[in-house]
């Protein structure tokens, strides 16, 4: 199962439903979910570019102020079926990270209510989202970029823990950087965000009760912090929307497509403003019947 920081919102009751089967979807919810997909598909290949940056709202993380969950590369070509998403999963089994291919529509259907949901894709420049493409692409180099150990609310400095957004940094910082690709290629990946003003979200836990989740539940983790940071409990992670305002401020002209579906309609909106909770269209929007 697909996982993204989401894990660490309430840890000690999702535990099991992370690392066991996910609910079958109705077929009339399948049948939403590829019609959805259709959409999203059809604003790629309009773009014309090679790769896109796609978030997913996974479990809920509005009380941490923040919709969208877990992020991977869309490409074109290369990776799988057209537009299939290049990204990080914990692997249940084996207890560690793993880069995974997956279509478009298995990618959209990771959340956990499939009646409704909210994507967002970051269009890059067109020789920048190249760049990207050829990284994300070159596959021994993007296994280099992987920890040894999976944490959702993995310290974004950690060489020893990753999540799936800090994945997608450090590509990014790999591919646009130019860096050598050897053993130190992560530690120079993090110099690189450091040096070009990357930061990561500030997400505050507001409880204690992290302390004792991160005892036993395997992809959440304390050690790869600072002991001030653990003590505050606001953490320093890497999540889309840090991804995509880096984005934003290194290519002002980077552009951003925002998508959500709910009930009998799907929710298409150009530019950086939300589309408000419940998927409800405002002026200039694109409303699709579904």
């Amino acid at each position: 199962m697909l996982l993204g920081v989401a894990a660490f919102s309430h840890a000690g009751s999702v535990a099991e439903n992370f690392c066991g089967s996910q609910r079958p979807l109705t077929a009339a919810q399948q049948d939403r979910l590829l019609r959805f997909a259709a959409v999203v598909r059809d604003e790629l290949e309009a773009s014309g570019r090679g790769v896109a940056m796609i978030s997913r709202s996974g479990l809920n993380l509005a009380r941490f102020g923040h919709r969208y969950s877990h992020a991977g590369l869309s490409l074109a070509e290369g990776a799988g079926p057209r537009w299939a998403v290049r990204q990080l999963y914990y692997a249940c089994e084996e207890g560690r990270p793993r880069l995974f291919d997956q279509g478009l529509t298995g990618f959209l259907s990771g959340t956990d209510d499939p009646s409704a949901g909210y994507i967002s894709v970051l269009l890059l420049p067109p020789a920048a989202a190249a760049e990207l493409a050829r990284g994300a692409l070159d596959r021994p180099r993007a296994l280099r970029l992987l920890a040894g150990r999976y944490s959702a609310n993995a310290h974004a400095w950690s060489l020893d823990t990753q999540n799936c957004n800090q994945w997608v940094a450090e590509l990014m910082s790999a591919s646009f950087g130019g860096l050598p690709d050897d053993a130190g290629l992560r530690a120079r990946a993090q110099q690189w965000l450091h040096e070009a003003g990357y930061r990561p979200s500030a997400v505050d836990a507001g409880s204690h009760w992290l302390m004792f989740a991160a005892g036993f539940v395997p992809w959440l983790r304390l050690d790869d912090r600072p002991e001030a940071e653990r003590h505050s409990l606001i953490f320093q992670v890497s999540l889309p929307a840090s991804l995509e305002a880096f984005a934003r401020e290194r290519w002002p002209e980077a552009e951003r497509i925002e998508f959500c579906h709910a009930g009998d309609r799907v929710v298409v909106r150009r530019g950086w403003a939300p589309i408000a909770e419940g998927c409800l269209p405002a002026g200039g929007d694109r409303v699709i019947a579904l």
